[in-house]
């Protein structure tokens, strides 16, 4: 079974500036598809200037299943160029889920990472980010709680992210823009990096 390091993830990712700093990127990787849920007769009798405006993306969007994924590359290119992290997916690594399941590499990620984040946009498959969610949480909150932050687009709503920051007291932001999302990411970063100067994190070797 694949053992998984910062040794293994970082020789698995590009160069960057600070190719020390582990940046666990997390998000749904299928955008939600109306067809999933409406059949051609009900898509063709909705007039979609007449919904709401979160609504009306969803009709709009409804052939665009890779859109999510799109978002978190676009947002990973962005914070691999600035601040020069290395921000990565789990696809990027390339472990097998025949040799561990894709919780358990998630769970994996986030211990070997300098930082996670867990972004959620509206047009995203959510459920599957959020059942891992629940899973690292479960594992690494009491540990690695000031390493982990949830942003979500201000349309989401999420009764698990409500319950977890409950329990553990959870950093959770929001965006309306994309450049919104990564500026917030940059502060985040920009936070952690600050507490592992001061000694109140420690540094990851």
């Amino acid at each position: 079974m694949a053992e998984i390091t910062r040794k293994l993830i970082t020789d698995r990712l590009g160069g960057v500036q600070y190719d020390r700093f582990l940046f666990y990127l997390m998000g749904p990787y299928k955008s939600f598809n109306l067809n999933y849920v409406l059949d051609e007769h009900q898509l063709a009798g909705i007039d979609t200037a007449d919904l709401p405006g979160p609504i009306r993306q969803l009709f709009q969007n409804r052939e665009s299943i890779d859109d999510a994924q799109a978002l978190l590359r676009r947002v990973q290119g962005k914070l691999r160029l600035n601040p020069g992290v290395n921000a990565f997916l789990a696809l990027d690594v390339d472990v097998d889920t025949d040799e561990v399941d894709a919780v358990t590499q998630s769970i994996e990620y986030t211990r070997c990472s300098n930082a996670t984040a867990f972004v959620l946009p509206f047009l995203g498959h959510n459920f599957g980010v959020g059942e891992e969610a629940g899973s690292i949480l479960e594992t690494l909150a009491e540990t690695h709680s000031e390493r982990l932050l949830f942003v979500h687009e201000t349309a989401v709503t999420s009764a698990m992210i409500q319950s977890a920051n409950a329990r553990w007291d959870l950093r959770i932001e929001t965006y309306e823009t994309k450049p919104e999302l990564v500026e917030k990411l940059r502060r985040f970063i920009g936070e952690v990096m600050h507490c592992e100067r001061l000694g109140e994190l420690s540094r990851l070797e």
